[in-house]
């Protein structure tokens, strides 16, 4: 048997995020062309090919550890202040003269109502009880905020990375949400009345525990054994038959 190795390289996303290319290994058996001696024939050739493959895919692991980087936090005394303003360049495009770095910022229960904070960079910052009613957060990175209660009734949600975010009870009604990423956010009570969810996020969203009762409902997730549905004294049997 003969080993192979090919390479795929992942291609890089666009700014504000930096990531390095990374190579990815995999090591498949084929068999060998007659008239070759085979390497099963030798122990030693093969625990060498092996551990090559394993070297190379270490490797590559670390590499993508590695890769996702950003910058350093504006030391502008007033970056906060242009979460005011918003992107005003490029907008939902995400494109901008400058970074829109936001992370530790407090907007608790201020008013951001249509501003546009396309590829802000929104992590560590509170934004709980904030209102982002038809806010535009394309491309914005918010892992790790908080947005408890805050309203992003009619907003932009695409692309959006909400992991580890604290998203409980925000209202995302007739929100647009699309390619955005759930992974550890805590969505308990959060709203999602006439949402426009892409079939993907849907997806994701129902592979949160945190997304129970009403809220998995209105995302449109499926009816599992573990989930309370009220009856309004409406047969159970009926009620299961609407969702399933």
């Amino acid at each position: 048997m003969a080993l192979k190795m090919h390479r795929a390289a992942m291609a890089k996303r666009p700014a504000p995020f930096v990531r390095n290319p990374v190579a990815v290994v995999r090591c498949q058996a084929s068999p060998s062309p007659e008239g070759r001696p085979s390497l099963l024939s030798s122990g030693g050739a093969v625990a060498a090919a092996g551990l090559s493959c394993l070297a190379a895919n270490l490797l590559a692991a670390n590499l993508a550890l590695a890769e996702f980087r950003l910058p350093p936090i504006d030391n502008d005394p007033n970056r906060c202040d242009r979460g005011y303003v918003g992107n005003t360049i490029g907008q939902a495009n995400a494109v901008s003269d400058k970074i829109l770095d936001l992370r530790l910022c407090s907007y608790s229960g201020k008013d951001l109502h249509g501003r546009v904070l396309a590829g802000a960079l929104l992590a560590d910052a509170d934004l709980s009880n904030t209102n982002l009613q038809e806010a535009v957060l394309t491309k914005a990175y918010a892992v790790k905020a908080n947005f408890e209660n805050a309203d992003m009734t009619n907003a932009v949600v695409d692309r959006v990375d909400f992991s580890g975010a604290n998203l409980r009870g925000v209202r995302f009604n007739n929100t647009v949400v699309t390619g955005a990423q759930f992974a550890g956010a805590d969505l308990e009570g959060s709203v999602w009345e006439d949402a426009l969810i892409g079939s993907q996020d849907v997806g994701k969203l129902c592979e949160n525990p945190t997304l129970t009762g009403e809220s998995r409902m209105q995302v449109g997730c499926r009816v599992s054994r573990s989930t309370t549905i009220p009856s309004y004294g409406i047969s159970p049997h009926i009620i299961l038959s609407l969702y399933m």
